[in-house]
């Protein structure tokens, strides 16, 4: 194997071990829920993501076989981490915050997690009419 392809594995893994480590301080030391919630989901995206490429790159430079496996781990990663960011937050929202301590959007129409359909919700309480939202 040549010394760059172990070079870019080597620097991959160190990345992914920074983004890990940052992330994980960013979990114990940042103030709120809110902020807190940042460490982690970029820790998964980018740290994970930068492991599992490192291990694509090793197998195909090493023994000549592409990994898929790793690559659709990434893409998955990659596509449920902000999500689920998205979704703890807004249980957030919705547990820790009242309806007007929240700031209004800048159009001036309503949160949609408190706009139509949010009556249904065990979690929520809706007040007055429903409102557009954005």
């Amino acid at each position: 194997m040549s010394i760059l392809g172990e070079i870019l594995i080597a620097a991959l893994l160190v990345s992914g071990g920074v983004f890990g480590l940052v992330g994980a301080w960013g979990l114990v030391r940042l103030p709120d829920m809110m902020t807190r919630l940042h460490g982690p989901t970029k820790a998964a995206t980018l740290g994970v993501g930068s492991v599992l490429i490192a291990s694509m790159l090793h197998f195909w430079l090493h023994h000549g076989v592409l990994s898929w496996h790793e690559l659709l781990i990434t893409i998955f990663v990659l596509i449920t981490s902000p999500i689920t960011g998205l979704f703890i937050a807004k249980a957030h929202m919705h547990l820790s915050w009242q309806r007007g301590e929240l700031p209004r959007p800048p159009s001036g129409v309503e949160w949609c997690t408190y706009g139509r359909g949010a009556e249904n919700s065990p979690i929520v309480t809706v007040d007055g009419p429903e409102k557009p939202c954005e």
